[in-house]
């Protein structure tokens, strides 16, 4: 098998077979408003037929483990409907699983209160499966990493933790966990969300940030998440607590994701947090570019999910005012495009617009009834909206305040609450 990113053969190691990844997905993700009011940010749909969690899952499979546990708390039937759909394939007979760790308060009568804690009342289940190795993840970034290369580097540089990092321009560093390294990539200094982040020695316009993925030898983790334990002044969070403990006391090293990024379209390594409705609404709709910045026709680096079985997309009708058409824009399965016209936009699996209705920078969530002369532009159409007919959204940002969400440049978002579609509430 050809390593994507340098062309030379990858090779599945003992160290991805003595490892296991724990993906933390109880997160709400606030920032995307009344999208996350009925599911985790995880589980939101993405890229017309995927979910945001399918990306760390499948970094994991095409990385070579096959040992997962998904930590979930909020809102989590959905992602747990998912999970178990689409990533049932693996086999327990060859010690391969993908878990559902929900919090259970298996340790104290409380939720998760953490990223650290999180773990931490897990760890009688993480020591059965005995691994040398724990990787820890987010469950809501998009992103193609090998996580086989960071291993590499832990063990290389003989590391009790290491944290993958990137740079990112200096006025957004405050969102993340900022780092210093010597020559050696050792970690000499950490911020978690600095309000004047430091720049990096020679680049006053980049800070090096933390990606949210560290890996863990697993003895050195469970030493300090019982300590963090019994810290009651900790918040039991990784970035919070942690790794500001650790890094003046411990080897921890950075991994560039330069060095792992599995990354084949544009030159700069990507990932998203499309943790607000606006960066969702840009990643979602810079797949439906000529050439994107994320290549999800990549064969040798799939990004796997519940493949539902639904009929192929339908364009019909071919009259001057009333053709069926999608111009510039990613269409899946199960919609029917019955002369209306939809340009630069995503639809999701069973949309179905009527005729004469138009659609610009539009992203449509599944199972979305669009009404006839209904005219969208630069809006976000959540799961399961009826569009009456004739409605027009995004072209009068006053009066669409007034019944929708209007992000400051202009993305409105549509629930079906907001349209007076309780579809949520038992009646």
């Amino acid at each position: 098998m050809q390593n994507p990113h340098n062309g030379e053969p990858r090779f599945v190691s003992l160290i991805t077979k003595q490892t296991v990844a724990l993906i933390l997905a109880g997160g709400r993700g606030s920032r995307l408003m009344q999208m996350t009011d009925w599911r985790a940010k995880p589980s939101v749909p993405f890229g017309g037929k995927f979910r945001i969690v399918d990306f760390p899952l499948s970094n994991c499979l095409n990385s070579g483990i096959r040992r997962v546990g998904v930590l979930t708390q909020y809102k989590a039937h959905s992602l747990i409907k998912h999970i178990q759909r689409g990533w049932g394939f693996l086999r327990g007979e060859f010690n391969e699983f993908i878990e559902l760790l929900p919090a259970q308060q298996r340790i104290e009568t409380e939720w998760y209160k953490g990223t650290a804690d999180a773990v931490f009342q897990n760890m009688d289940i993480l020591r059965t499966y005995d691994p040398e190795y724990i990787l820890i993840l987010a469950g809501d970034h998009i992103y193609k990493m090998d996580y086989g290369e960071m291993l590499a580097c832990h063990v290389k540089h003989q590391a009790d933790m290491t944290v993958a990092c990137m740079e990112v321009p200096l006025e957004e560093a405050k969102a993340f966990g900022v780092m210093a390294v010597d020559d050696n990539e050792r970690i000499i200094e950490f911020a978690e969300k600095p309000d004047n982040p430091p720049p990096m020695p020679g680049r006053p316009d980049r800070a090096l940030a933390s990606m949210g993925i560290y890996v863990f030898n697993a003895k050195f983790l469970y030493e300090q998440l019982i300590r963090d334990a019994d810290d009651p002044h900790s918040e039991h969070d990784f970035g919070k607590n942690l790794i500001p403990y650790m890094v003046p006391r411990y080897r921890v090293v950075a991994h560039r994701f330069s060095d792992s990024c599995v990354n084949s379209a544009g030159d700069e390594p990507y990932w998203r947090d499309v943790g607000t409705v606006e960066a969702f609404w840009e990643a979602n709709l810079d797949l439906a570019r000529v050439t994107p910045d994320l290549n999800l026709y990549d064969k040798s680096w799939p990004i796997w999910t519940y493949q539902e079985q639904l009929p192929p997309a339908k364009f019909v009708f071919d009259s001057d005012d009333r053709r069926g058409q999608a111009i510039d824009s990613m269409v899946s399965g199960g919609c029917v495009i019955s002369g209306a016209t939809v340009r630069r936009s995503v639809l999701f699996s069973n949309v179905k617009v009527n005729s004469y209705a138009y659609l610009e920078d539009a992203v449509v969530l599944p199972d979305v009834l669009i009404g006839r002369n209904a005219r969208l532009k630069k809006v976000v159409i959540d799961k399961g909206c009826i569009i009456p007919e004739g409605l027009e959204i995004g072209y009068d940002p006053v009066a669409d305040a007034k019944a929708f969400h209007v992000t400051p440049n202009g993305v409105t978002l549509v629930t079906p609450e907001m349209l007076g579609q309780h579809v949520h509430y038992v009646r």
